[in-house]
């Protein structure tokens, strides 16, 4: 019933249509993830046709090469590191490229048993806009929700690294044994994506 607000520029795929895929969960974690470090403990990890999902908040991840936006000044959690690397070597850059942060590997969930690595595709869904990003670091192993200072600023969430987030009304649709080469070229997420979520809409029971 709400309205239809048009998707973003990059996306032919609406938002309504993956939230309308994405409405039951089958999960695939063996039990549940926290938001934030002391919070309780509410979110599984779904399982899909595929991909595996998520609904959470979105904490703003910063680290990686320092930008104007990120850097140890801004983040004092800053880290001149991701888990994965551009194809020069060097780490992501929040400030630039929409990535999405996976839970490290644990008894809860591993995320490679899933079909998803460093590099794959993901779409991430927040007040009626879509951005597609990609796999590009791991955080704490019970703690889920987390990505890049463009990916948040892309969906029109403040972006600070420590102001900035929102505490839920986020899902992350990571789609599984695909990758985005070299992962820094954004445009490639995006062109994988949307067929990607045209595919997930069409099996998922998203599409009317």
């Amino acid at each position: 019933g709400g309205e239809r607000r048009a998707p973003g520029p990059e996306a032919t795929v609406g938002a309504a249509d993956l939230l309308a895929a994405t409405t039951t969960c089958a999960p695939v974690s063996k039990g549940k993830y926290r938001t934030d470090a002391g919070a309780a403990a509410t979110v599984p990890v779904c399982g899909a046709s595929g991909a595996v999902f998520w609904k959470a908040d979105m904490d703003i991840d910063c680290d990686g090469q320092v930008t104007a936006h990120c850097n140890t000044t801004t983040d004092p959690w800053f880290q001149e590191s991701t888990a994965f690397s551009q194809s020069d070597g060097r780490p992501l850059n929040s400030e630039k490229l929409p990535f999405v942060v996976v839970p490290a590997p644990s008894e809860l969930w591993s995320y490679p048993a899933s079909g998803i690595r460093g590099g794959g595709v993901v779409a991430v869904v927040h007040g009626g806009r879509v951005q597609y990003a990609v796999v590009g670091d791991t955080g704490p192993v019970g703690i889920i929700g987390e990505a890049s200072y463009a990916t948040a600023d892309g969906l029109g969430i403040p972006a600070h690294p420590q102001r900035g987030g929102v505490p839920s009304g986020v899902t992350y649709i990571l789609f599984k044994n695909t990758r985005v080469s070299p992962i820094e070229n954004h445009a490639e997420a995006v062109r994988l994506g949307d067929a990607l979520a045209k595919k997930f809409v069409r099996e998922n029971g998203g599409a009317k």
